[in-house]
């Protein structure tokens, strides 16, 4: 065993290793080589002791190409074949019409061609980890992304005729705007909102006031809207990694005013935007100096009333642990709880644990430890290339080739308004939620003794959204394995946030709903989906109704702020931490 003496004097040197690492983690953006060198390698490796296997995708290959002849030969003789391969439901690359010309469509038939031969070569192989196999087509996809021929602006049919229309002006202003971005990601300097997109002003306007603040979270209270409220407040707790007022954007769609409006007296987080000082705040900083600070601030507010509480995303997961812990420890002030786009077992956690392992991890750690916290653009560019047709390349084309601005809009504006995360926190999340589950496996502990969902006694109402790759619904149904009491699901269409912001009126809007009492056995999900029949519209009132089944009925409004309780209101809401940057 070596000494104390020693190991003191190896520290040194592994502060070094970690400073070393953090500096390459930076230049790669937090994606560690190494991860990606053990999965290209776990992929041939398996691929090559399966000659079956190859056999197979040499026979797709040439089925591939016969396709691409045929479709080519007919195409250059003056027919209109079906196209044999078609872009993916989110890839909308190819919309222009004129991809269905020659040669635009051979080019583009020839690279989705390539697409689908390496889809089916990244399926998974017998003894192959089927997080490599994922990883390796994700990463496929990207490399595959960069050579589209429409990222070129002379395989390109609508550059072609834009550049024709205006006599290369298109060209011109879109080297304009890649000088301006260049220069902004070098700089990064915070973009201000544009015109009519003024946080406080044109978005997350709900009037309201600050009625407590710490160094971690401001909680909002909202001015009523009604002359009578139900009795129980609601609060809503954000994820902290992102700005809260996804829930509170323009008064048409803001979940806070709709629920203000229909007679509910309406709580906040509007979480801080840490600094490197904050790099030690830990997850049950979080919890305790957050939400239960939060909980203790409204019993105080509105005395005598039970709570229902709303957590989305990452703040439904915080809201599921808070939830457990209360319930262990004989804290019945919920009345009920709701978890919207929120996961509390991450085995199925969508595209983003192809981000995640040992290795990752680690990677991503060392570069917290190097900064103080994980920054903006590194996790914006993880998101991004979840969708890189999309986010990354319609864009880049839209704005670097056709010379077009970005059209604001509220959500794009609150996508854009990053914030970071504290070095500590962020690794314990990743650590003990993403990469060990340990929430849903039975390890996860609160004050040294370990929570568990099922003793969660209040009624839960549980949100997912059919299209959402960051928490994919069936891994937000597993909510209903691991709890027992009363629950409700519903499934609404849209994505993570899309199908969150449903207002009443929303075009194309549909839900599914079902009951789950206490008790009852259980339903996996694809039985549930498939003996729910979908509903037209908005799923908000549904939810209005649900929440307003388990209150005890109207009365006056609670004042706002308790000043003789320590509450007094500070200002007017969306408050401080809402402009951090």
């Amino acid at each position: 065993m070596p000494s104390a003496t020693a190991k003191t004097e190896k520290r040194p040197y592994a502060e070094f290793d970690r400073l070393v690492r953090g500096t390459v983690a930076r230049a790669t953006g937090g994606v560690s080589p190494f991860g990606l060198i053990e999965t290209w390698t776990d992929w041939a490796m398996h691929l090559a002791r399966a000659p079956g296997r190859q056999m197979e995708l040499a026979e797709h290959a040439r089925t591939n190409a016969l396709k691409l002849m045929d479709f080519s030969v007919k195409s250059l003789a003056g027919g209109s074949p079906a196209e044999p391969f078609s872009p993916k439901v989110y890839d909308h690359r190819f919309t222009d019409p004129g991809w269905k010309d020659t040669p635009f469509s051979l080019w583009q038939q020839g690279f989705l061609a390539t697409q689908d031969w390496w889809d089916h070569a990244t399926e998974e192989v017998r003894g192959l980890r089927r997080q490599d196999s994922d990883r390796t087509r994700f990463l496929v996809r990207q490399l595959l992304d960069t050579v589209s021929p429409s990222n070129f602006p002379w395989l390109n049919p609508e550059i072609m005729a834009e550049t024709a229309r205006t006599g290369g002006r298109n060209l011109v202003e879109g080297a304009v705007h890649a000088a301006e971005d260049m220069l902004h990601t070098l700089s990064q300097a915070h973009t201000p909102p544009p015109e009519g997109y003024q946080p406080g002003k044109d978005l997350a306007c709900t009037p309201g006031q600050v009625v407590y603040r710490n160094d971690i979270f401001e909680l909002l209270q909202y001015t009523p809207q009604t002359g009578k409220v139900q009795a129980e407040p609601v609060l809503i707790v954000p994820a902290w990694i992102m700005k809260y007022y996804i829930l509170d954007l323009s008064p048409h769609n803001s979940l806070v005013n709709y629920l203000v409006g229909k007679g509910f007296t309406v709580f906040a987080i509007s979480w801080c935007n840490p600094t490197a000082d904050q790099r030690d705040l830990s997850l049950e900083d979080y919890r305790k100096r957050g939400v239960m600070a939060a909980l203790d601030a409204i019993s105080a507010i509105v005395p005598g009333r039970k709570i229902h509480a709303n957590g989305y995303c990452l703040g439904g997961t915080m809201l599921a642990i808070t939830a457990a812990a209360m319930a262990r420890d004989h804290d019945d002030r919920l009345a009920s709880i709701t978890l919207m786009a929120a996961q509390v077992d991450f085995s199925e956690a969508g595209e983003l644990l192809l981000f995640l392992d040992e290795s990752q991890v680690a990677f991503l750690e060392d570069m917290m430890w190097d900064q103080g916290y994980l920054d903006r653009p590194q996790m914006a560019r993880a998101f991004a290339s979840i969708r890189a047709e999309d986010l990354i390349y319609t864009r880049a084309v839209q704005r670097y080739y056709l010379g077009r601005e970005d059209l604001p809009t509220d959500i794009g504006v609150w996508n854009t308004d990053t914030t970071r995360m504290p070095a500590r926190m962020h690794s314990e999340y990743l650590r003990g939620l993403f990469l060990e589950n340990r929430l849903s496996a039975g390890r996860f502990a609160v004050e040294g003794r370990v929570v568990a969902l099922k003793d969660i006694s209040a009624p839960i109402f549980v949100v997912g959204t059919e299209a959402d790759h960051i928490a994919p619904w069936k891994s937000v149904y597993k909510t209903r394995l691991f709890t027992d009491g009363d629950l409700t699901f519903l499934l609404t269409s849209g994505g993570h946030n899309g199908g969150i912001l449903s207002e009443p009126g929303h075009p194309h809007r549909h839900y599914r709903i079902g009951h789950r009492p206490s008790g009852a056995l259980y339903v996996d999900p694809n039985t549930w989906f498939a003996k729910s029949e979908p509903r037209e519209g908005s799923w908000w009132p549904k939810w209005i109704d649900w929440l307003s089944a388990r209150s005890s009925g109207k009365s006056d409004p609670p004042s706002v702020g308790a000043p003789g309780r320590g509450y007094p209101p500070l200002e007017p809401a969306p408050g401080r931490y809402i402009h951090q940057s």
